[in-house]
Protein backbone atom coordinates (compact mmCIF):
# COMPACT_ATOMS: atom_id res chain seq x y z
CA UNK A 1 0.00 0.00 0.00
CA UNK A 2 1.38 3.44 -1.03
CA UNK A 3 2.65 5.58 1.72
CA UNK A 4 0.72 8.86 2.09
CA UNK A 5 2.72 12.03 1.52
CA UNK A 6 3.54 13.74 4.73
CA UNK A 7 3.46 17.49 5.27
CA UNK A 8 7.29 17.43 5.36
CA UNK A 9 7.51 15.83 1.84
CA UNK A 10 5.12 18.40 0.39
CA UNK A 11 7.09 21.20 2.01
CA UNK A 12 10.39 19.81 0.54
CA UNK A 13 8.96 19.56 -3.04
CA UNK A 14 7.54 23.10 -3.00
CA UNK A 15 10.92 24.91 -2.94
CA UNK A 16 12.27 22.67 -5.76
CA UNK A 17 9.28 23.49 -7.98
CA UNK A 18 9.42 27.20 -7.16
CA UNK A 19 13.20 27.29 -7.97
CA UNK A 20 12.59 25.64 -11.36
CA UNK A 21 9.80 28.08 -12.13
CA UNK A 22 12.01 31.01 -11.07
CA UNK A 23 14.81 29.87 -13.43
CA UNK A 24 12.35 29.51 -16.34
CA UNK A 25 10.90 32.98 -15.72
CA UNK A 26 14.39 34.51 -15.47
CA UNK A 27 15.44 32.82 -18.74
CA UNK A 28 12.34 34.10 -20.56
CA UNK A 29 12.86 37.65 -19.23
CA UNK A 30 16.53 37.57 -20.23
CA UNK A 31 15.63 36.44 -23.78
CA UNK A 32 13.03 39.21 -24.10
CA UNK A 33 15.50 41.86 -22.89
CA UNK A 34 18.32 40.68 -25.20
CA UNK A 35 15.96 40.41 -28.19
CA UNK A 36 14.55 43.88 -27.53
CA UNK A 37 18.02 45.40 -27.20
CA UNK A 38 19.13 43.77 -30.49
CA UNK A 39 16.01 45.04 -32.29
CA UNK A 40 16.54 48.58 -30.97
CA UNK A 41 20.21 48.50 -32.01
CA UNK A 42 19.32 47.42 -35.57
CA UNK A 43 16.56 50.02 -35.86
CA UNK A 44 18.87 52.75 -34.53
CA UNK A 45 21.49 51.79 -37.15
CA UNK A 46 19.02 51.98 -40.03
CA UNK A 47 17.66 55.33 -38.76
CA UNK A 48 21.21 56.67 -38.52
CA UNK A 49 21.87 55.70 -42.17
CA UNK A 50 18.60 57.31 -43.25
CA UNK A 51 19.52 60.42 -41.27
CA UNK A 52 22.92 60.56 -42.98
CA UNK A 53 21.31 60.21 -46.41
CA UNK A 54 18.75 62.93 -45.62
CA UNK A 55 21.49 65.17 -44.23
CA UNK A 56 23.58 64.58 -47.36
CA UNK A 57 20.58 65.46 -49.55
CA UNK A 58 19.96 68.67 -47.59
CA UNK A 59 23.63 69.63 -47.74
CA UNK A 60 23.86 68.84 -51.47
CA UNK A 61 21.12 71.35 -52.21
CA UNK A 62 23.06 74.10 -50.45
CA UNK A 63 26.72 73.16 -51.02
CA UNK A 64 28.14 71.92 -54.35
CA UNK A 65 31.07 70.27 -52.54
CA UNK A 66 28.62 68.29 -50.41
CA UNK A 67 26.74 67.29 -53.55
CA UNK A 68 29.94 65.90 -55.12
CA UNK A 69 30.77 64.09 -51.88
CA UNK A 70 27.26 62.61 -51.70
CA UNK A 71 27.54 61.38 -55.31
CA UNK A 72 30.90 59.76 -54.59
CA UNK A 73 29.51 58.12 -51.44
CA UNK A 74 26.53 56.76 -53.40
CA UNK A 75 28.89 55.35 -56.04
CA UNK A 76 31.07 53.73 -53.36
CA UNK A 77 27.97 52.29 -51.67
CA UNK A 78 26.80 50.76 -54.97
CA UNK A 79 30.23 49.26 -55.53
CA UNK A 80 30.27 47.72 -52.04
CA UNK A 81 26.77 46.31 -52.53
CA UNK A 82 27.83 44.72 -55.83
CA UNK A 83 30.92 43.23 -54.18
CA UNK A 84 28.81 41.93 -51.28
CA UNK A 85 26.47 40.21 -53.74
CA UNK A 86 29.49 38.69 -55.47
CA UNK A 87 28.64 40.36 -58.77
CA UNK A 88 31.56 40.48 -61.22
CA UNK A 89 32.49 43.78 -62.89
CA UNK A 90 30.98 44.45 -66.31
CA UNK A 91 33.07 45.47 -69.31
CA UNK A 92 31.84 47.24 -72.45
CA UNK A 93 34.10 46.98 -75.47
CA UNK A 94 34.31 50.13 -77.55
CA UNK A 95 34.68 49.94 -81.31
CA UNK A 96 38.26 50.76 -82.42
CA UNK A 97 39.26 54.40 -82.89
CA UNK A 98 41.62 55.60 -85.62
CA UNK A 99 42.43 59.32 -85.64
CA UNK A 100 45.02 61.72 -87.04
CA UNK A 101 47.00 63.19 -84.18
CA UNK A 102 47.67 66.90 -83.75
CA UNK A 103 50.64 67.80 -85.99
CA UNK A 104 54.08 68.14 -84.43
CA UNK A 105 56.21 67.54 -87.51
CA UNK A 106 55.65 67.59 -91.26
CA UNK A 107 54.93 63.86 -91.15
CA UNK A 108 51.32 62.90 -90.44
CA UNK A 109 50.90 60.67 -87.41
CA UNK A 110 47.88 58.71 -86.37
CA UNK A 111 46.61 56.79 -83.38
CA UNK A 112 44.76 53.48 -83.42
CA UNK A 113 43.16 52.47 -80.12
CA UNK A 114 41.03 49.60 -78.88
CA UNK A 115 39.60 49.97 -75.40
CA UNK A 116 37.12 48.49 -72.95
CA UNK A 117 35.20 50.39 -70.30
CA UNK A 118 34.72 48.94 -66.80
CA UNK A 119 31.37 49.80 -65.16
CA UNK A 120 29.65 48.97 -61.89
CA UNK A 121 26.79 46.81 -63.13
CA UNK A 122 24.88 45.61 -66.18
CA UNK A 123 22.26 48.42 -66.23
CA UNK A 124 25.12 50.94 -66.47
CA UNK A 125 26.60 48.96 -69.38
CA UNK A 126 23.22 48.99 -71.15
CA UNK A 127 22.97 52.75 -70.60
CA UNK A 128 26.40 53.26 -72.16
CA UNK A 129 25.24 51.53 -75.32
CA UNK A 130 22.31 53.95 -75.58
CA UNK A 131 24.71 56.92 -75.50
CA UNK A 132 27.39 55.30 -77.68
CA UNK A 133 27.18 57.74 -80.65
CA UNK A 134 27.69 60.70 -78.29
CA UNK A 135 30.45 58.86 -76.40
CA UNK A 136 32.31 58.02 -79.63
CA UNK A 137 32.06 61.64 -80.80
CA UNK A 138 33.58 63.03 -77.59
CA UNK A 139 36.32 60.38 -77.46
CA UNK A 140 37.25 61.04 -81.11
CA UNK A 141 37.50 64.77 -80.43
CA UNK A 142 39.64 64.10 -77.38
CA UNK A 143 42.00 61.72 -79.22
CA UNK A 144 42.43 63.92 -82.28
CA UNK A 145 43.61 66.79 -80.07
CA UNK A 146 46.52 64.76 -78.69
CA UNK A 147 50.14 64.83 -79.89
CA UNK A 148 52.26 61.71 -80.39
CA UNK A 149 54.77 62.99 -77.84
CA UNK A 150 52.03 63.14 -75.17
CA UNK A 151 51.16 59.48 -75.70
CA UNK A 152 54.69 58.07 -75.85
CA UNK A 153 54.92 57.29 -72.12
CA UNK A 154 52.98 55.10 -69.72
CA UNK A 155 52.00 58.19 -67.74
CA UNK A 156 50.66 59.85 -70.89
CA UNK A 157 48.52 56.83 -71.76
CA UNK A 158 47.24 56.56 -68.17
CA UNK A 159 46.33 60.24 -68.24
CA UNK A 160 44.48 59.69 -71.52
CA UNK A 161 42.54 56.77 -70.01
CA UNK A 162 41.49 59.05 -67.13
CA UNK A 163 40.40 61.78 -69.55
CA UNK A 164 38.30 59.30 -71.54
CA UNK A 165 36.71 58.00 -68.31
CA UNK A 166 35.84 61.56 -67.24
CA UNK A 167 34.50 62.37 -70.70
CA UNK A 168 32.15 59.38 -70.64
CA UNK A 169 31.07 60.01 -67.03
CA UNK A 170 30.25 63.61 -67.98
CA UNK A 171 27.79 62.22 -70.55
CA UNK A 172 26.14 59.43 -68.54
CA UNK A 173 26.76 60.75 -65.00
CA UNK A 174 26.93 64.23 -63.54
CA UNK A 175 29.50 67.01 -63.29
CA UNK A 176 29.60 68.57 -59.80
CA UNK A 177 30.80 72.14 -59.34
CA UNK A 178 32.81 73.71 -56.54
CA UNK A 179 31.85 76.83 -54.55
CA UNK A 180 33.17 79.05 -57.33
CA UNK A 181 30.90 77.32 -59.84
CA UNK A 182 33.82 75.63 -61.60
CA UNK A 183 33.26 72.05 -62.82
CA UNK A 184 34.98 69.24 -60.94
CA UNK A 185 35.77 65.64 -61.91
CA UNK A 186 32.60 63.99 -63.27
CA UNK A 187 30.94 61.29 -61.18
CA UNK A 188 29.45 58.37 -63.07
CA UNK A 189 29.32 54.61 -63.54
CA UNK A 190 32.61 54.27 -65.46
CA UNK A 191 35.34 53.05 -63.11
CA UNK A 192 38.17 52.64 -65.62
CA UNK A 193 39.11 52.72 -69.27
CA UNK A 194 41.39 49.83 -70.26
CA UNK A 195 43.37 49.89 -73.51
CA UNK A 196 43.56 46.53 -75.27
CA UNK A 197 45.54 47.91 -78.22
CA UNK A 198 47.42 51.21 -78.54
CA UNK A 199 49.38 52.04 -81.71
CA UNK A 200 50.94 55.39 -82.59
CA UNK A 201 52.41 55.70 -86.11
Amino acid sequence: MAKAATADDVAADAPKKSKKMLFIILAVVLLVVVGGAAAMFMMAGSHAEEGEDEHADEMSEEDPDAKALAAKKAKLKKKKEAEAKGLPPVFVELDPFTVNLAPETQVDQYLQVKASVKVEEQPAADNLKVYMPEIRHHVLMLLSGKKASELGTTEGREALAGEIRNSINAIVGEVPTNKKGEPEEPVGPVEAVLFTSFIVQ
